[in-house]
């Protein structure tokens, strides 16, 4: 079995979070995919959302027969991805498992805590997002794992690949952003 993990704050979950998601089922072919639904982000002063109200969400925007949203960082008490990942892997012994992450994460990778271990641990799929492409093709974590990438026509073998591997794939594009959603006063906490 393979899942891809798509992990965030999702403050909120919206369209352009299950379009990817619906994308990363097909391009990967993976057999299923699991929304991390993270407690807070590391990288943002502002804490998100009360968790409760963004997993309703997520469920919400995200029904998918191959996709759960889950509060695992939250039950595994993990705050790093790198954390959660190796907890993840240790609960579930014999499943291959890729991270799932837009261009735009993949521009700012080389800030997240362990970021090269992450890459050593699982394979990683990075998809298009407007105005992202060129930041994150030349980011400090693609130029360092630059020999471990795939073609993007060579997407299905990531499932498979071992660890460092990574493919940067194309994929019909959303502009759609938390950030831009909360801006504009359509999500409040509380």
């Amino acid at each position: 079995m393979c899942i891809g993990l798509l992990g965030g704050s999702f403050d909120p979950a919206h369209e352009g979070h299950a379009h990817i998601t619906r994308e990363a089922l097909k391009r990967f072919g993976l057999d299923e995919v699991w929304w991390l639904v993270s407690p807070g982000n590391p990288l943002k002063s502002r804490g998100p959302a009360p968790l409760e109200q963004r997993i309703r969400r997520a469920r919400k925007v995200m029904q998918h027969p191959k996709v759960q949203v889950t509060d695992l960082e939250e039950r595994l008490g993990t705050r790093y991805t790198f954390a959660t990942l190796a907890e993840i892997m240790s609960h579930y012994p014999g499943v291959r498992f890729i991270w799932l992450m837009g261009a735009d994460n993949l521009a700012t990778f080389h800030r997240w805590e362990n970021w090269q271990e992450i890459m050593e641990l699982v394979p990683v799929a990075v998809m298009a997002r407007p105005g992202q492409r060129i930041s994150a093709r030349l980011s400090p974590a693609a130029r360092y794992f630059r020999r471990f990438k795939l073609r993007s026509r060579e997407a299905m073998r990531i499932a498979q690949a071992p660890p460092p591997a990574w493919v940067f794939v194309n994929v019909p594009m959303s502009d759609m952003s938390s950030t831009s959603i909360r801006a504009r006063g359509d999500w409040r906490s509380g």
